[in-house]
């Protein structure tokens, strides 16, 4: 199972394996508090796709698309996050306001769908056959 929290919720017993996903460090938590196993900032929007959508420039599913774009091109940084997902719980921690338009929510749908990928009879996963830009 796969769920997204934020970093300011406080954490239960039910996140299971709690990973940051986001590239810097959410204001005002400190690191021995939030009660993370890991960190995974390269798991995170580009710099310049998260400032886009931060400041409004680019709209959620504009954001999203570029998103699962950068994250077909690295599955080195989010690939572990499948077995994790497989194994048990996976809480994706997040710092964004929005419970509903975030990266967390984006890479866990991307996590979602690896893992129905991966069950009993599938086939290898072509990647560039989900986006109509390339």
């Amino acid at each position: 199972m796969i769920q997204c929290k934020r970093a300011y919720e406080a954490a239960s017993a039910e996140d299971g394996v709690r990973i940051l996903v986001d590239r810097l460090w959410p204001r005002n938590c400190r690191k021995d508090a939030l009660l993370i196993t890991e960190w995974l900032p390269e798991v995170a929007p580009s710099h310049e796709l998260r400032k886009a959508f931060k400041a409004g420039a680019v709209s959620f599913d504009a954001f999203r698309a570029a998103y699962r774009r950068e994250l077909a091109a690295r599955p080195e940084h989010w690939w572990r996050l499948v077995d994790v997902a497989q194994g048990g719980t996976l809480t994706l921690v997040y710092a964004a306001k929005s419970t509903v338009e975030n990266n967390a929510v984006v890479l866990a749908q991307w996590l979602e769908d690896e893992v129905e990928k991966r069950a009993e009879g599938s086939s290898p996963v072509c990647y560039l056959s989900g986006f109509s830009e390339m």
